[in-house]
């Protein structure tokens, strides 16, 4: 059982992410038990536990399978999700799965069902989401800072990926749209509300990988808004969403990745002339992780709206995912 302010949590893959970000995050977020780091590389579990702690496992199958872990973390690769998902919440276990949930509408909603049929907690790790910068975005903008809002660019793209990357595979869920567009579908929910559609999309796709390398898509949200999605893993690095209203102009960088100790900046330029607001740090890994605690704890109420969004979300890639293609 989980104990009244701690959850014992095991790992399902030693990926770069969990290195370099989510495992210090969750060493600081102060609320879990590293229990176990399972690996099919046994010896790789034995060098994340050797700087992080738990119990070296080789098999993924061997965590679920302990009675000591109440909550397991799944850093695995897009095309593996929905299979380990779906074991993990066989076992019993509450998950924090990185994005994209799923590759596919299909496998988030019966992810999604699932996870509220056997009463245990399934959260997509889109850590920007706990970041205070976008609340205070959203605050503004609320508060008429740009006026009526109009439209909305957001942007994340990233320099070539190297020979052998695994978002260069297909096999393993790998592509632009999985691994970077996600990212501006996902704040373009946040920010302009739920009921978004696509109204065009673009993706350029490479023969050789048989992955899509970037795109661009185009999203209505009621009342006319819209917003340009931009994703891609070979471009100059872009990282940032621009809002535009009918009085001005509200620009962020560093959106989905800060730092933990980067300062955020909103920049508003309009009729008032330029402002430029400055934002304390955080950890938005660590928030996310306190954040899913609370909910494996109890101290949250099961939100409906997160299932919906998660399906929304993927029914949004696969719409652009849907569009033609521009091959190359």
């Amino acid at each position: 059982m989980t104990s009244p302010d701690r959850v014992r949590i095991g790992v399902l893959g030693c990926a770069d992410i969990a290195w370099r970000r989510t495992l210090p995050a969750l060493a600081e977020a102060g609320r879990f038990d590293l229990v176990a780091m399972a690996s099919r590389d046994g010896r790789k579990a034995a060098g994340f536990t050797g700087r992080f702690g738990g119990e070296p496992l080789t098999g993924y199958d061997a965590l679920l399978a302990r009675d000591d872990v109440d909550a397991v973390y799944i850093p695995l690769p897009p095309g593996l999700h929905a299979e380990w998902i779906e074991r993990s919440l066989a076992a019993g276990k509450h998950v924090l799965a990185e994005k994209p949930l799923s590759t596919s509408v299909a496998d988030t909603s019966r992810l999604a069902g699932l996870a509220r049929a056997a009463g245990r907690v399934l959260w997509e790790d889109f850590a920007f989401l706990h970041h205070p910068q976008h609340e205070e975005v959203r605050r503004l903008v609320a508060g008429g800072a740009i006026g009526e809002l109009r439209a909305a660019t957001f942007a994340f793209t990233v320099p070539a990926r190297p020979e052998g990357d695994i978002r260069l595979r297909a096999d393993l869920g790998g592509g632009a749209l999985l691994d970077a567009g996600v990212y501006p579908i996902r704040a373009a929910l946040h920010l302009l509300g739920p009921e978004l559609r696509v109204a065009g999309a673009v993706l350029r796709h490479d023969r050789a990988y048989g992955v899509d390398l970037g795109g661009t898509a185009l999203v209505e949200a009621p009342g006319g808004v819209s917003a340009a999605l931009f994703f891609g893993l070979d471009d100059t690095y872009r990282n940032a969403y621009e809002l535009h209203g009918t009085r001005g102009t509200l620009r962020l960088d560093r959106v989905f990745t800060p730092l933990e100790k980067h300062e955020p900046v909103i920049v508003i330029d309009g009729a008032g002339g330029h402002r430029e607001i400055g934002l304390a740090p955080a950890d938005q890994f660590a928030e996310a992780f306190r954040a899913f605690a609370d909910a494996v704890i109890g101290r949250t109420t099961r939100d409906a709206t997160r299932d919906d969004l998660l399906v929304r979300q993927a029914a949004l890639v696969e719409a652009v995912r849907g569009t033609p293609h521009a091959m190359r």
